[in-house]
């Protein structure tokens, strides 16, 4: 079994059953490191190999402890190092077959030399095909979303794995009636937000020294958590819901 490293995530899964778990209770076990996981994202790990659930009769996936560990660390590279799911799955496989391997680092090529310092995050990217599998929609769903601006594909036609998460929760808002041209104020809001963000970690994102751009990136991930629990709060006032 591989070793967890330290994290709030540890007491989750470590009071989590012994026995297999549902995918709600994985969701739980993990949320207290890693609190934008969703099941979806879960869905996504196990179309890309990371992990292997079994399947009840009826078709419901039950994890074991082991498999819950390991989405930890699958969770915790992505995180902290910036890695590819390929080069995660590699490392971890690697790992458990008792292979000494060192952790993999992403970075850019100058003049045919690899960078010891990578530049910035490394986005994680998926396939159209994986989007639709992952999100459990069509080609005319992911069309229509992308014509509203919600879901948006780089320039060679690859998506953000975040892309998963925006369009489980657009086909979820539609099994209520809030169509996609519905959430064009809400991408608009996300915009203005960002753009705020965006212009308090500025500064620290022109410098030249590695660490201080790492600087720039956390500060960009505490205030992107901030400004969705400001949010969600104001929308559970203005709703008068608790």
């Amino acid at each position: 079994m591989l070793q967890t490293p330290s994290g709030g995530a540890g007491n989750g899964i470590a009071a989590a059953d012994s026995g297999l778990m549902s995918i709600g209770t994985v969701l739980n076990a993990l949320r207290d490191e890693f609190p934008e996981v969703t099941i979806s994202k879960i869905r996504f790990l196990e179309s890309e190999g990371l992990i292997e659930p079994q399947r009840t009769p009826s078709g419901y996936r039950k994890f074991s402890p082991e498999d819950v560990e390991r989405l930890g660390q699958v969770l915790r590279m992505q995180r902290d190092h910036y890695l590819p799911l390929k080069v995660i799955r590699e490392y971890l496989d690697a790992m458990e077959r008792g292979e000494a391997v060192p952790l993999p680092t992403v970075g850019r090529q100058r003049d045919g030399e690899p960078d010891l310092e990578p530049e910035g995050p490394t986005a994680v990217r998926i396939g159209r095909s994986e989007l639709l599998a992952a999100a459990e929609i069509g080609d005319e769903e992911l069309e229509e979303w992308q014509s509203y601006g919600l879901v948006a594909p780089f320039p060679d036609g690859a998506y953000d794995a975040e892309a998963v998460t925006v369009a489980a929760l657009v086909a979820e808002l539609g099994r209520f009636g809030i169509e996609p041209r519905h959430l064009r104020l809400m991408k608009a809001a996300a915009e203005r937000e960002a753009g705020l963000v965006d212009q308090v970690v500025a500064p620290l994102k022109r410098h030249r020294n590695p660490q201080t751009r790492a600087l720039a990136e956390a500060r960009s991930k505490e205030l992107a958590g901030l400004t969705v629990k400001l949010h969600a709060a104001l929308v559970r006032i203005a709703l008068g819901v608790r």
